[in-house]
Parts: C-alpha cells; structure tokens; sequence
C-alpha cells in the first residue's frame, strides 16, 4: 500500500456535502482513508472573483498506481458534478493529489507533488494538520516547514470559526 495525500476542495452549493460525499468515495473506490484534516474555508485562490473554498485534506492508503488514483479523483468530481470550463474557476469538486509518498512524477497527466503545493497556504494548513512531520521529496523539507515559509497571505480560517 501507498500513502497519498489529498486536498479536497468545494465553493459552489453544499460544500460540506460534497467534501464528506468525496471522503466516502474515496474509501470506496481508491482506498483506506485513514486521516482527514479539519475543514477550512480560504478565498479563491487565482481565479478569485468567485465564493470561498472549502478544504480538506486527505491522507489515503492506496494500492491504486498514481495515474489510477488520478483517475479514481477525477470521477469522484464528475459525480459531484464538476465542470471544467476556465481554470481555477468555481466548482463543486476539487480533488488534487498533493504526495504520492516519496514519488517524484512529471508527466503530462499528472506531477507529484502538486507543483504549487508550498505556494498554497490553503493547502498547506490542512495537509499539516495531519501530515507535518512528512517531506516533500523534491525540496526536502517537511510539510510543516514549508507552512512556516509560504508567503502566501490568503487566512485559512477553521470552519469552526464560521459557525
């Protein structure tokens, strides 16, 4: 089994809905979900004329090869409903692997890790939530460091604080 990390995103219609509806097929059809973070709304990164995010990340034991688990994403969002149309725009569904454990992949389908993973502090927050301790591969420093030094201003606030 492989550990990945995912990061789970939703701005349209019931964002709680669709991250739990995401975890259990996740659990269903990739894999062991054996952490999730908490949920954490940020403003939209990009694209950022559109509602906040909600993120979640995911820590998932796999047997899936990583073109397959991209694969398993993608349709967990086409059951959400997603539509891509521009990049970076509003969705129902985001689901992006962010580490695939030590793999360093570049290909046309896929780049492990997610190449704009330590620029994002709406990534970063929740993957060290649960995953601080663990290195990026290509930069050798962990998750938790690289939160430490992401100049990404956006607040990730916890939902908690929403309530």
């Amino acid at each position: 089994m492989t550990t990945a990390y995912l990061l789970l995103g939703s701005n349209l219609g019931n964002r709680v809905g669709f991250l739990q509806d995401a975890l259990q097929l996740l659990a269903a059809t990739a894999g062991f979900v054996r952490a999730v973070s908490a949920r954490y709304e940020t403003a939209a990164w990009g694209l950022t004329d559109q509602p906040a995010f909600l993120n979640q990340a995911v820590q998932l034991e796999t047997h899936l090869p990583p073109i397959d688990l991209l694969a398993a994403c993608l349709h967990v969002e086409q059951q959400a409903g997603r539509e891509r149309h521009i990049r970076w725009d509003a969705r129902t569904l985001d689901v992006d692997i962010l580490l695939y454990d030590d793999l360093i992949l570049d290909s046309p389908q896929l780049q492990v890790p997610h190449p704009r993973l330590p620029e994002r502090r709406f990534a970063l927050v929740p993957l060290a939530e649960i995953a601080a301790h663990v290195v990026h591969p290509e930069v050798g420093v962990t998750v938790a460091e690289l939160l430490a030094a992401c100049g990404d201003e956006l607040n990730v606030k916890p939902l908690v604080e929403l309530l």
